[in-house]
């Protein structure tokens, strides 16, 4: 199986600039507009053409619009809660509402009312201005009607609502004041027509109100009656507290009403009592004069003032006065009156706490007396008062259908007489000064988005039909090769005197090759390869001749054989004789040492075709090519073969069997990418090393306006001797 030579060495040469597939596909987009250039121009400008025509023969028409808006206001017949439609304030059902509007607007209908209101069924203006000829016949007066209504629906536009509501109508005619007057009667029949529904709505909803209160009436009525029957019967006294305000009926039992003041009243009492127990707890574990109730007393605080005063007193006396003088005797004697009426003073505060106590207890048990007593009487009245309830939240639920339906006839009365709509208008419709079609701008923005769209089909199919290898990038895209070099176009078309030059264009694109060959396999320059080509004057020739001087310069033992039998031309463009060579050691037991001749370069060896044999696709077929080969490789480091090209010869697939390396070179723009594969098929059969491609005589000034990656229109050169003076 043929493969491809160190194909990520190659991959990086050919891709200087890591190409991805995005920027190669930008890139080929550009080449293919750039070579179809005039075909693309040519395209779109007959577009803008072609719109500019069809724009000066459009009849002018005119468009005119007014404005309403459109407020959700629903029709609450039977009042909050009892509508069977009650109303949703959901963003979804609003947007439903004016949807539901704007099919009302486009309805056959209202067209229909706008046609009579503007007497346009018989208007033959109407039809003319229209350009829509009056219909004829038997039925010419249903078929003028069922025409006007089409005219009018089908260039009426209702263009709805964006985050608003107000609702756009706009009718469009030849004649402007007439498509202003169509869009104001349109407004003007949708409110006429919204009032009419909305009046009828009122009527049906009175009669409806009316009937249902008159049944309510009677409801509320006989359950009152039979409520009131049965409490005289069953002795139930009721007291209406919050009841009278609210209407209901069952209101509260007197028992029930003491019970439930006598047990708060109860509670207060425990509460009370807890409160004073542990205040007496507290007070009488507390030593009398350490408690804070009595120390907060304000004669107990008098009393142990002056206690304190009077001990001072004692004291002072003693230090001065013996025991029994008279001072300390009534010093001592205040004393001790003090502290009986500070003992006294305490004690009766301590004993205030304990009958707070003492209270607090005899009326909790008084209340908690009264609560049982009033417990057993509600329970007993509870048994009675079940069927009472019943009857009771029966006359409530009439009393409060009987209310809302009152005030809800009341509302329709007072409304009866107003009209009020839920629809205004914003801007009434104006006839138009300018038409709103044709539009020049417009049109001629479609017949260039028109001519592009052509331009870009046409200059897509021809590129697509164009399979000539002409840029270096279709090398890689058309045929799967790496690109190992591209060769530019010898100016004057003389390779040979640019090759002469070291500093010309030609020679720096050869010295680039050969680098590339230097890593085309992953063992390097390898020791023996074919040059060929697809068809013949392609370049091969030079490209070997290039290559072997190159090598020979670096130092490498070069030889180059003239493998192509038919028509050799290495001894031409060298200039030597063409006496004995490739042939000649093919046909003999001779050795190839013997046809070696010297090359224009030091260390670069020769092998002419020689004479041209009867079958030369014969003799390089046969193991004398392979042991010359190897011959000349076991004296040189390199061995290059100048082959014929592939199509149409069995020449060169042997000559490449036998060195089982091969380097393909392209002509710019001349060989087609079918013919290009057909050789590399035939070259695959014998399974060499293709070491990848070379592109030879390219000129991106003649390539088709094409962009390439490699090389802009002007190559890299060396600055001469006038650029360096100046």
């Amino acid at each position: 199986m043929a493969k491809t030579a160190n194909p990520a060495a190659n991959s990086s040469l050919s891709s200087p600039f890591g190409d991805t597939s995005v920027g190669r596909l930008f890139r080929q987009s550009v080449v293919a507009v750039r070579r179809n250039l005039w075909l693309a121009l040519g395209l779109v400008v007959l577009g803008l053409v072609l719109a500019l025509v069809a724009t000066l023969l459009q009849t002018p028409r005119y468009t005119a619009a007014t404005s309403l808006e459109i407020d959700e206001r629903a029709q609450a017949v039977l009042g909050e809660g009892l509508d069977t439609q009650p109303v949703d304030d959901n963003p979804w059902d609003t947007d439903r509402f004016l949807n539901t509007q704007l099919d009302v607007l486009r309805s056959r209908a209202l067209a229909q009312d706008v046609a009579t209101s503007l007497e346009l069924l018989e208007d033959d203006a109407f039809l003319a201005a229209m350009d829509a000829a009056p219909p004829a016949g038997t039925l010419a007066e249903d078929a003028r009607g069922e025409a006007v209504v089409d005219l009018l629906r089908d260039n009426l536009d209702v263009v709805p609502p964006e985050n608003s509501r107000v609702v756009r109508i706009a009718f469009t005619s030849p004649d402007a004041a007439l498509s202003a007057r169509i869009a104001n009667a349109f407004a003007a029949a949708y409110i006429r027509g919204s009032l009419q529904g909305r009046f009828e709505s009122s009527s049906y909803a009175r009669e409806f109100v009316s009937g249902q209160l008159d049944e309510a009436r009677e409801r509320l009525e006989a359950s009152e009656r039979e409520l009131n029957a049965f409490a005289r019967s069953a002795g139930l006294i009721r007291a209406r507290g919050n009841g009278e305000q609210d209407g209901s009926s069952a209101g509260t039992s007197i028992t029930a009403s003491s019970l439930i003041q006598v047990n708060e009243a109860a509670n207060a009492a425990r509460a009370e009592r807890i409160a004073a127990e542990g205040r007496w707890n507290a007070e009488r574990a507390t030593p009398l004069l350490s408690s804070q109730r009595v120390l907060a007393n304000s004669t107990v605080q008098s009393l142990m003032t002056q206690k304190a005063q009077l001990e001072t007193e004692l004291q002072a006396a003693r230090q001065r006065y013996l025991d029994g003088h008279p001072t300390v005797e009534r010093l001592q004697s205040e004393l001790a009156i003090t502290e009986r009426q500070l003992g006294s003073a305490a004690s009766n505060v301590r004993n205030s706490v304990r009958a707070e106590f003492v209270a607090a207890r005899q009326a909790e048990q008084a209340l908690a007396g009264q609560v049982g007593e009033l417990r057993g009487q509600t329970l007993a009245e509870q048994d009675r008062s079940v069927r009472y309830n019943t009857l009771a939240r029966e006359a409530d639920t009439n009393r409060q259908i009987y209310d809302e339906l009152l005030q809800r006839y009341s509302e329709l009365n007072a409304s009866a007489g107003l009209s009020a709509s839920n629809v205004t208008v914003i801007d009434e419709a104006d006839p138009p000064r300018r038409p709103s079609s044709p539009n020049m701008l417009v049109n001629l923005l479609v017949g260039l988005i028109a001519g592009l769209v052509a331009a870009a089909l046409a200059v897509f199919l021809r590129d697509q039909m164009d399979d000539a290898i002409r840029v270096p990038e279709d090398v890689e895209g058309k045929l799967g090769l790496p690109l190992l070099g591209v060769v530019p176009k010898a100016q004057g078309g003389n390779p040979e005197s640019e090759l002469a030059d070291p500093h010309s264009a030609v020679a720096e694109a050869y010295m680039a090759l050969r680098g590339s060959m230097l890593y085309a396999t992953p063992a390097g320059l390898p020791d023996a390869f074919s040059v060929t080509s697809a068809e013949e004057t392609e370049g091969k020739t030079t490209t070997s001749l290039a290559l072997a001087e190159g090598l020979a310069r670096m130092g490498k033992r070069t030889v180059l054989v003239d493998a192509d039998l038919r028509r050799p031309s290495v001894h031409r463009r060298l200039g030597i004789a063409n006496g004995s060579g490739t042939s000649d050691y093919l046909t003999s037991e001779r050795a190839a040492a013997d046809f070696l001749q010297a090359g224009p370069v030091e260390g670069l060896s020769i092998v002419t075709a020689g004479p041209t044999p009867a079958s030369a696709a014969d003799l390089l077929s046969t193991q004398r090519l392979r042991d010359m080969i190897a011959e000349l490789k076991a004296t040189h480091d390199v061995v290059v073969l100048d082959t014929p090209p592939v199509l149409g010869l069995a020449d060169a697939p042997a000559v490449v069997a036998q060195t089982g390396a091969v380097l393909f070179v392209v002509e710019a723009g001349r060989v087609r990418s079918g013919q290009l594969k057909s050789a590399l098929r035939r070259l695959r059969f014998v399974h060499p090393a293709i070491l990848g491609a070379v592109m030879t005589k390219f000129d991106p000034n003649l390539a088709g306006n094409r962009y390439s990656a490699y090389y802009g229109r002007d190559y890299y050169r060396y600055e001469s001797a006038a650029e360096g003076a100046a």
